[in-house]
Parts: C-alpha cells; sequence; structure tokens
C-alpha cells in the first residue's frame, strides 16, 4: 500500500472542496500537474482512475488522493451514476509517497541533537492513497460541514473552521488503515449514526431506529454508548445542535433555525443549545458575528 508522508509544520492547508457526480457512460477527466491534491471519496456508484502506473477503482466508501505533480486519467467509463465528494489541499511542507513497509526515517538523529527547550520537533503523518473507510458517514458529514461554511469563508473565523475539519478528515483517513474490519460494536454504532444523520429533522423513536439497524434498541444503545459515549437520543441532540451552529451563521431568525434542525420548540432548542455549548443561540450568533 503507497502512503503520503508529510512533514509537519507546517500543516496540511485546505483550499476548498465540493460534490460532484459522473453520469452512466461518462468519466473523471483526465489532469496533469495541477499544482495540488486532489482527493476524491465516492458516496455511490464507482469511478476508475489511474495515475502513472497505478490503477483505481474507487468504490462507495473509498478515497483516491491524486498527486500535484503526476497525471490522472481515466480508465474506463462508469457503469452507473456515481457520486464523488472532492477536496483540494497542499502539503503545506515537505511530502513524499512511500511504501507501507517503510518505516519512518527519524528527521534528526536525538543522540546528535541538543535538548532545547521550547523546541519545534517536526513529525511525519502518513495517509494512505487509497483506502476504504472504516467510518464512511462520519467522513461524509465532515464534507457537509465543509459546505455549509462555504458561503462565510471570507471570515477569518469560519476559515479556521474549515482547516478544523479539514485536518479531523485527515485523520479519519489515517485511522482506515488501523483495522480492516470493523467491530460488530462499531459497525451497529455506525449505521444508527448514519441513519440518525439522515433523518436528524424527523422525530426518530428508538422503534424506527431499531427497524432499520436491524438491531434491538437496546443493544444499539449500548453500541453507540461504547463508540460514542452517548445514547440514540443524546447523539441526536449533538447533532442537531451542531447543525443549528452552522445556521446561527445566516440570518435565519433563531425560532427559525430550531424547527429546521428538528426542534419542535424553540425553548428547548435554547435550552438544549446553552447546555451544550455553555452559551445561548442569540449570544452564540452575536459572538459568531463578531468573528
Amino acid at each position: 500500500m503507497a502512503f503520503i508522508e508529510i512533514t509537519v509544520p507546517p500543516l496540511p492547508h485546505y483550499i476548498t472542496s465540493g460534490f460532484s457526480t459522473i453520469s452512466k457512460g461518462s468519466k473523471h477527466p483526465s489532469r496533469r500537474n495541477i499544482q495540488v491534491f486532489d482527493l476524491l471519496i465516492t458516496t455511490s456508484g464507482c469511478f476508475y482512475i489511474g495515475e502513472e502506473d497505478a490503477r483505481f477503482e474507487v468504490a462507495a466508501g473509498q478515497a483516491v488522493i491524486l498527486r500535484p505533480d503526476s497525471y490522472h486519467f481515466a480508465t474506463q467509463v462508469c457503469s452507473e451514476l456515481t457520486g464523488t465528494y472532492w477536496m483540494h489541499f497542499h502539503a503545506g511542507g515537505t511530502w513524499a509517497m512511500v511504501d507501507q513497509t517503510v518505516q519512518p526515517i527519524p528527521l534528526e538523529d536525538p543522540s546528535q541533537t541538543p535538548i532545547e527547550p521550547f523546541a519545534v520537533e517536526p513529525f511525519t503523518i502518513r495517509i494512505p492513497q487509497y483506502t476504504t473507510l472504516l467510518q464512511p458517514e462520519k467522513t461524509y458529514d465532515l464534507f457537509e460541514q465543509l459546505q455549509q461554511l462555504q458561503p462565510s469563508a471570507h471570515q477569518s473565523s469560519v476559515r479556521f473552521a474549515q482547516q478544523q475539519l479539514f485536518h479531523e478528515l485527515l485523520r479519519q483517513l489515517s485511522a482506515s488503515t488501523d483495522n480492516d474490519h470493523p467491530s460488530p460494536s462499531k459497525a451497529c454504532a455506525e449505521k444508527a449514526a448514519a441513519y440518525l444523520r439522515q433523518h436528524y429533522k424527523a422525530s426518530v423513536s428508538a422503534k424506527e431506529l431499531g427497524d432499520h439497524v436491524n438491531f434491538h434498541p437496546v443493544y444499539i444503545a449500548r453500541c453507540m454508548h461504547k463508540e460514542y459515549g452517548c445514547s440514540p437520543t443524546e447523539y441526536l441532540l449533538r447533532l442537531r445542535v451542531q447543525q443549528a451552529k452552522l445556521l446561527l451563521q445566516t440570518d435565519l431568525p433563531v425560532a427559525h433555525v430550531a424547527e429546521e434542525v428538528g426542534f419542535e420548540q424553540p425553548a428547548y432548542f435554547a435550552t438544549c443549545f446553552t447546555k451544550m455549548e455553555g452559551i445561548s443561540p442569540r449570544k452564540y450568533r452575536q459572538q459568531f458575528s463578531r468573528g
């Protein structure tokens, strides 16, 4: 397996992202030396692409990173409608392609380097060039959050938030090689979380969730506690509040924001938001508008 090894600092830098579809019978465009890394994650269908001597079939739940200094070309057309998230980013500092069997080489020999207090010590991060995501729904959610922040990307605070989401996405990609097969508990929790993310605006009962995941609600709750540290109800509330934080960056009335993310009562929304964020929705909006 090939890895992209990036030396930090400086940190890799997010540029932009989006979502595209490739129709049946069409293919990914061919490009050469685009000067930025191109991360592609498939949500449905499958696309086929090559890079120099490598060939990749990127199906749903899989990711590939195309290098900034290489020729990328479609190897065949898509046999069905294919959806992909895409992202462009800079490595920031130096980077190299390495094989899985190659161990990271220390940047310096510690025995020959005097210890300096508060010195910045460079390190490397490894990201698989091609991988199957352990928890694809989490990754899709990060892309959605990036998309919702885009209209306000002219603000420094929003740009900073985008960089944070991007670095969490890199962490998710790096973790995808830690375990080839998720545990039954993680698989159950991830499937439940995916359903809640798709239906967070609606009222989801324990029975409805159990019917979809095909497990008893008690087992689902146990799995989600283990993997996410909260019950399905708590997870749903956290998700709604996170979505509300994005909408509060707009001029929508607070009551409308509450309704838009699934709260039937604005007062209950304000209570949940304040409890989780330590600040009321109105004060959060005022704080954000000053960023």
